[in-house]
Order: structure tokens, then C-alpha cells, then sequence
């Protein structure tokens, strides 16, 4: 099933649950505006490389558009499409003033080299920037993209418009960037865990977790979920997994990954494959890496007792019928990794009032946020008997539409 198929698939099984019409199913699942270019890039050894990139701009009816910009090899229409309609339901269900939008090129960053990535950067930039910016939509990172990337979209969007640092967030603190930006994703995942864990009445400390994925939101979730007690005990990237039965020492493997830019062959663990770590015997799985990890194939084999969605869209509809089978708790991505998208608002605010925040500010209004969501999605799955997923996407939608209804057409 392809990422906006999944998308859909959700978006209709709350839609049900609300009773929406036909028409308002239609109107809001159709993306207000998509955006293909041709990214004409001059590689190093002088021949042209002509890639896609994509800016697919969905709602707008609660604010400007928020969306990352990833750069990857399996970017296109039907992804860009469905991560754009959950950065709507995202925004919404943390009540964040942003509807959503989603991009990127289609291009395999490691094999680019640094000159490479900046120009293709500026060349996206030069063929959107007339529908991006401050008050329109404003990118931030993902995959394949970080602080740097950034900072060049910055440089190149003021080419044309001006001094403005809100038109992107995520840049780095020396340029406009907010304190708690890069650990924001994997900061409130570990948040959100310990939240659920105590909504359950448990104790976060000594819980086994599994985590796939340890780039950005693996790596700052590991380490947070550590230093409330939890004990990571398998983990993983593209190369291949690890598991410690006793916990991985996750200070020593972030370095470790700093220097190798890989887990692989880390000395603190044994060595075991990627898909591996989805049925590990944990308290607590997060695939924190692509979507589509868990599916109808590997769903009966998941151990863990609770599932938090770090990454966009990890979950097929029919793994997550199992898991309600199961009685296999998901805390869906468009709240669980909700912390990005809520510190890049903080990071735009600080931009348009030209002042900056300290980091405690910024980890307690992100906490804050995330406590007021969950709590309103828990409500609404207790009220209408929904799953957690449904309940987000009913308070998401329900947000969004009804925003649309009282602005008028």
C-alpha cells in the first residue's frame, strides 16, 4: 500500500467516525496546490544531472503551511502528497496555527558531495520561492536534510526577498535557530512515551524499548528515554541492527555513531539485522526511520506492548488492525513525533519577534503542547471507544474543517 493510500485509509476511518459528507471528505483531502520542477544540477565532474523536486502545499486554513523538505531517493508525487495531508492533521491535533505542506527532490544524497547538495539546494529554492516564505509555507528539515540545508535555503530565499529568517526553520542557532530545534522530534517522542507510560499507570524506568532508526529522532529519543530510566535494548540503521539485553550504552553508541556514521560493528552489542529489531522482545517499539515498516507480513510477530511512531507513517492499515487485535497500544506519528513541527513554531515565532528563547522555555512549552494533545486525543478515544489513531485524526480533522466551514469558501 503506498504512503497516500495509508494516508487516505486513516483519514476515512475517523471521517466515519465523524459522520463526514462526501463533499467535505473531498474537499478536505485535495491538496490546495502542487508544485513539480525540473532541478537541473551541474554535477563536480561537469555533466548535468536533471532531477525532480516536488512542494505539495495542502491546507491552509488554520495558517501558513509547515513541512519539511526531504531529499531522497524514493521521493515522489504519492509520498510528498500523503506527508503534506498528515502535517495538516499534525498541526491541528497540537493546535499549532499551520496547516501542512510537504517536498522534496528525489535524489540520493550520498552520493552527492557537499558543492553538490548546496546547489542543488539553491536551484530548488530559485524554482520555488515565489510560493514559499514566512506568511505563505514554510520548509523545514528531513530526511537527507538538515541545519545546513537550511541555512542555504535562507541565503538563497533572501536573494530574492530579503532579510527573513522565519521563511525556514531548523537553521542553525548561529543563523536564526532555535535552542532544542535538532532534539525536538526525538525529545518528544521520549516525552510522549513517559506520558503514555504513566496514563497506564506504569513506571518508564527499567522498560525494555526498541528503536529503529538511529539518525536524527532515533538517536535524540534513545538518549532522553535513557535519562528517564528506560533502558534501550536493540537498535538499528540502514546497515544493520544491535541488541544488548542488559541496554545498550547509548552514550557511547552515539559517539560511536558520530565517528563510523553507522551502528554497525558497535562493540557494546551483538549484531542483528534491521528487521530484526521490529520483533524484539521490548516493552516499547519506535520505528523511527521510513515508512511502511510494519505491515501485514511482520504484525503478528511484534512483541512489544506498546508501538510509538517516530517516523511518518511506519504503520500499514492492516498491521494496525492486528495491533487493535492484539490489544497493542499505537501512539500514531501525527502526535508522536509531533515535537518537530512544534519547536520549528517556536523557532518562527522567535524569528518574527526577533527574540530569542532559552532552551528551558522552549523544552517547556514543547512539553507543555504535547501533554495538552495527548490528553485531549485520550479523551476523545475514551468518549467515542476509537483507537488512539482515530481519536488524533477526528481531532485533527475536526480542526481543520472546522476552520475551513468558518473562514467560508
Amino acid at each position: 500500500m503506498s504512503s497516500l493510500e495509508t494516508a487516505n485509509s486513516y483519514f476515512e476511518q475517523a471521517a466515519d467516525v465523524m459522520g463526514l459528507s462526501s463533499n467535505m471528505r473531498t474537499l478536505l483531502k485535495t491538496p490546495l496546490r502542487e508544485v513539480k520542477v525540473q532541478v537541473a544540477l551541474e554535477m563536480d565532474d561537469g555533466h548535468i544531472s536533471t532531477l525532480i523536486g516536488y512542494r505539495v502545499q495542502h491546507d491552509k486554513a488554520r495558517g501558513p503551511m509547515k513541512g519539511g523538505l526531504r531529499f531522497h531517493p524514493e521521493v515522489d508525487d504519492d509520498e510528498v502528497q500523503a506527508l503534506a495531508t498528515l502535517m495538516s492533521w499534525k498541526t491541528a491535533v497540537v493546535n499549532i496555527p499551520y496547516g501542512g505542506a510537504k517536498g522534496g527532490i528525489t535524489v540520493d544524497t550520498h552520493k552527492l558531495s557537499a558543492g553538490e547538495l548546496e546547489r542543488v539546494t539553491r536551484k530548488f529554492v530559485d524554482e520555488i520561492h515565489d510560493v514559499i516564505g514566512p506568511d505563505k509555507d514554510i520548509p523545514a528539515p528531513d530526511m537527507g536534510t538538515n541545519a545546513q540545508v537550511m541555512a542555504w535555503i535562507m541565503n538563497q530565499y533572501e536573494k530574492f526577498h530579503g532579510f527573513n529568517p522565519a521563511c525556514v526553520t531548523g537553521k542553525p542557532v548561529e543563523l536564526h535557530g532555535a535552542d532544542g530545534r535538532e532534539e525536538a522530534t526525538g525529545r518528544g517522542v521520549a516525552v510522549l512515551t513517559r506520558t503514555l507510560f504513566e496514563h497506564q499507570k506504569r513506571d518508564l524506568a527499567g522498560a525494555r524499548i526498541a528503536i529503529q532508526g538511529f539518525g536524527n529522532v532515533g538517536s535524540f529519543a534513545a538518549k532522553f528515554l535513557c535519562e528517564m530510566g528506560a533502558k534501550v535494548t536493540a537498535t538499528s540503521d540502514a546497515h544493520g541492527g544491535l541488541v544488548n539485553e542488559e541496554g545498550i550504552d547509548i552514550a557511547e553508541l552515539i559517539r560511536y555513531h558520530d565517528e563510523h556514521k553507522t551502528v554497525k560493528d558497535f562493540p557494546g552489542a551483538d549484531a542483528v539485522s534491521n528487521t530484526e529489531i521490529l520483533t524484539a522482545d521490548v516493552d516499547v517499539l519506535i520505528p523511527a526511520a521510513i515508512g511502511g515498516v510494519l505491515n501485514a507480513e511482520n504484525a503478528r510477530d511484534v512483541r512489544a506492548q506498546y508501538v510509538i511512531e517516530a517516523a511518518n507513517n511506519p504503520t500499514e492499515p492492516e498491521a494496525d488492525e492486528i495491533f487493535e487485535q492484539r490489544n497493542i497500544l499505537v501512539l500514531p506519528d501525527i502526535l508522536a513525533n509531533a515535537g518537530g513541527v512544534t519547536v520549528s513554531y517556536f523557532e518562527w515565532v522567535q524569528n518574527r519577534q526577533h527574540f530569542r528563547w532559552e532552551l528551558d522555555r522552549v523544552r517547556s512549552e514543547l512539553d507543555r503542547i504535547l501533554a495538552a494533545g495527548f490528553n485531549r486525543v485520550v479523551t476523545i478515544a475514551e468518549e467515542k471507544k476509537v483507537s488512539l489513531r482515530v481519536a488524533a485524526y477526528i481531532l485533527g480533522i475536526g480542526r481543520v474543517g472546522r476552520a475551513t466551514v468558518l473562514a467560508g469558501l
